[in-house]
């Protein structure tokens, strides 16, 4: 009897976590959905009001969408560390890839951010409008990519970008590009690191958006180490590659 017992319930909970991923994509297909319009009409204001204005719009839909991953679909964010930063002096957030979710979770608590993103997701029907709304850069020219970035820091904005390029194919972390130690090197204004853990597997390279999740799913965010601007932009990208090997193989 408490073996049928313990196999319905892992049939129940199975099942739950099978509703809890199609409520999650469909949440995030319906927000896409009703912000894709206001996107397209903003698109129309000067760039000193579209952008601040479209970041906004950004963290606050992101942060809905994640409050509902909080309430129906078992997913634990604990990203307390990141509220210092919402006020702080510009700062390039450089941090690890382990899924989907990570951009997700940071420009939803960062309102002046300006994400470093794929070319490809400026394309993109649905995201890319938003992207240009809120002026976020992409990877594809290096040397425009520095350029823009530091622009946005002289202009009191945080640089967001993942060293790795895309999403960690190889636990702990993948190798990192320059870009980082190049706009630091190039602005003066030092990298912050930020780490991003998740207790299982989710949306990580290769997870296909239609493959269970294994609920509850825990995630943290936390401030690791500052480094200064360097001189050397080889050493400091060198340096970030070491730590993040360091703390997350811990």
């Amino acid at each position: 009897m408490a073996g049928l017992t313990g196999k319905l319930r892992a049939l129940g909970w199975g099942t739950y976590e099978y509703l809890a991923m199609g409520s999650g994509l469909t949440a995030l297909a319906l927000l896409g959905i009703v912000s894709l319009p206001l996107a397209l009409a903003l698109l129309v204001l000067p760039g000193p009001v579209r952008i601040p204005l479209g970041r906004r719009l950004i963290a606050g839909t992101l942060a809905l969408y994640l409050g509902f991953l909080r309430v129906f679909c078992s997913v634990r964010i604990d990203a307390s560390g990141l509220r210092a930063l919402q006020t702080s002096r510009p700062l390039i957030l450089v941090a690890n890839h382990p899924s989907l979710l990570d951009a997700v979770i940071l420009l939803s608590m960062l309102p002046n951010a300006a994400c470093v993103m794929k070319g490809s997701l400026k394309r993109n029907l649905f995201v890319g409008p938003m992207t240009r709304l809120s002026g976020y850069m992409d990877n594809r020219d290096p040397m425009s990519l520095v350029r823009r970035a530091c622009e946005e820091l002289d202009g009191g904005a945080q640089v967001v970008l993942f060293p790795e390029g895309t999403r960690t194919r190889c636990a702990p972390i993948g190798p990192f590009g320059e870009a980082a130690a190049l706009i630091s090197a190039r602005s003066g204004v030092p990298v912050q690191a930020l780490v991003i853990t998740f207790d299982k597997p989710y949306l990580g390279k290769g997870w296909s958006l239609f493959k269970k999740p294994s609920l509850p799913l825990r995630i943290t965010v936390r401030r690791g180490e500052q480094f200064a601007a360097p001189s050397d932009r080889l050493a400091l990208t060198g340096k970030l590659e070491s730590y993040y090997r360091g703390v997350l193989k811990a």
